[in-house]
């Protein structure tokens, strides 16, 4: 069993802030904009279309969690690096459900930006 303790690719966004807080790899592929309206402190930003180009940036022997807004994105990303045998997660309703969750984004007036 992973990290995760579950093998399901989707992880929730508290299992993500905790994740996080161990030192795994968390990164957001949504869009400059977005990131710079609000972001989860602590994670990596890579654009989803540079994602690929960007992938022997990232340690395949770790677990990684990817988040977008609400999901889709992220879910792509992990699907993929899945495929290319890394041990990905998506993190699920993405940043939308972390600050549902009352979970803290930077800055401290940063807000969830529509895509």
């Amino acid at each position: 069993m992973s990290a995760f303790d579950s093998p399901d690719i989707e992880v929730s966004p508290q299992r993500a802030g905790e994740l996080l807080a161990e030192g795994v790899t968390v990164i957001d592929v949504r869009e400059g904009y977005e990131r710079d309206a609000g972001y989860i402190d602590g994670t990596r930003h890579i654009e989803l279309e540079r994602l690929a180009g960007q992938a022997d940036t990232i340690d395949k022997s770790a677990p990684v969690v990817f988040h977008c807004r609400l999901g889709v994105r992220s879910a792509m990303a992990a699907s993929a690096f899945r495929t290319a045998g890394y041990e990905a997660y998506t993190m699920t309703g993405g940043i939308q459900a972390w600050v549902d969750a009352g979970l803290p984004i930077a800055p401290a007036n940063g807000y969830v930006a529509e895509h």
